[in-house]
């Protein structure tokens, strides 16, 4: 599936146990998205890129991943210095400028590049089944787990289904303009997507309770449990959470 592009790789991530990462990315990823200072985020976003370096990603994929989230953090730093009222000011043809809007923007884009760098490293690296048979192990609630599962599996057969109807439309010489013809066009497109989203699950319920489906996920990842290399990894990532979340309250 497109989604799990990240996951075929034969590094120590990719063979990590998933508990193990769900526990690190969890606590690494709040400890830097609340930090408010330079040093912890810095710090959060040197080691999900040593991370990245580890899983021996694909670049190109990865600067695609980037590239969207850097893009909100663009308007940030085009927005804030022109909004925040708090701290120096500065002008600029004529234009008052925040400094500490600018900064502020700066920050947050480390924190957001630091954030999805570690969930691509560690999270992006192992499938869906096996995260969700890590969520299971780990207590989550069973119905959360099937839920997430369920909506990952199946919101690619929605897409797959849009992407019919537009070919569909295109075949028929379709061209989309501002005009009501293009609006109804668009609202019978979804209409038929949601009516066949709705036949497709129907069926799939049937499908489950003639195989005996009970509400509990059984998955094909054969896990050995936690091994002492994963243990190693999840001791390292949660001492650095600690470490990074000390700076975080000395720096204050």
């Amino acid at each position: 599936m497109t989604f799990e592009q990240f996951s075929n790789g034969t590094s120590f991530l990719h063979r990590a146990d998933p508990r193990g990462k769900l526990i690190s990315t969890g606590i690494l990823s709040l400890v830097i998205a609340l930090s408010q200072t330079w040093a912890p985020a810095l710090l959060g976003f040197l080691l999900a890129f040593t991370l990245v370096l580890t899983a021996h990603l694909s670049w190109r994929k990865l600067f695609h991943r980037l590239l969207i989230v850097n893009s909100f953090n663009l308007l940030l730093c085009l927005i804030l210095p022109l909004t925040y009222t708090a701290g120096k000011n500065i002008s600029f043809i004529g234009i008052n400028l925040s400094s500490t809007g600018f900064f502020l923007a700066l920050l947050i884009t480390v924190k957001s590049n630091a954030v999805i760098l570690l969930f691509i490293s560690l999270l992006a690296t192992s499938t869906a089944a096996q995260l969700g048979h890590g969520l299971q192990q780990l207590r989550l609630s069973p119905k959360l787990c099937l839920l997430l599962l369920f909506s990952y599996r199946y919101i690619a057969l929605i897409q797959q289904e849009m992407f019919r109807l537009q070919r569909a439309a295109t075949l028929r010489c379709f061209q989309p303009r501002t005009n009501l013809h293009t609006y109804k066009t668009y609202s019978y497109m979804l209409g038929m997507m949601l009516v066949r989203s709705w036949n497709r699950a129907a069926r799939i319920q049937q499908a489950m309770e003639l195989r005996g489906f009970s509400g509990h996920f059984y998955s094909l990842y054969d896990s050995d449990g936690m091994q002492k290399s994963d243990l190693l990894l999840l001791t390292i990532l949660l001492l650095t959470g600690v470490g990074l979340a000390g700076l975080e309250i000395l720096s204050r």
